[in-house]
């Protein structure tokens, strides 16, 4: 076997990528950010987070069935979007 193919570079650069997420989403605790700000930074990093631990550590693409995982992701995402947006009109919104 060749030694290229032993070493997996896509996990690497995956955690490498985490890593810099992670510390960019701390920047905003370490930078004393505006809220508005903060809260941006912290949304797309969270994003991107989960999209690289989705395609590279749940390898979500590398199977024959990938219309159903992705199905399964919007739908996921869907349901727990209603139910944030349904919990803030309920609870903070004062919905009655």
């Amino acid at each position: 076997m060749n030694s290229k193919q032993l070493f997996p570079v896509g996990h690497v650069m995956g955690y490498a990528f985490s890593l810099i997420l992670t510390a960019v989403a701390l920047s905003v605790l370490m930078f004393d950010l505006s809220p508005k700000t903060g809260v941006v930074i912290l949304l797309v990093t969270a994003f991107m987070q989960a999209g690289v631990q989705l395609v590279m550590f749940m390898h979500a693409g590398e199977s024959e069935d990938k219309k159903s995982i992705y199905t399964n992701i919007w739908y996921a995402l869907f349901v727990a979007i209603v139910t944030i947006l349904g919990t803030l009109l309920t609870m903070i919104w004062g919905y009655q």
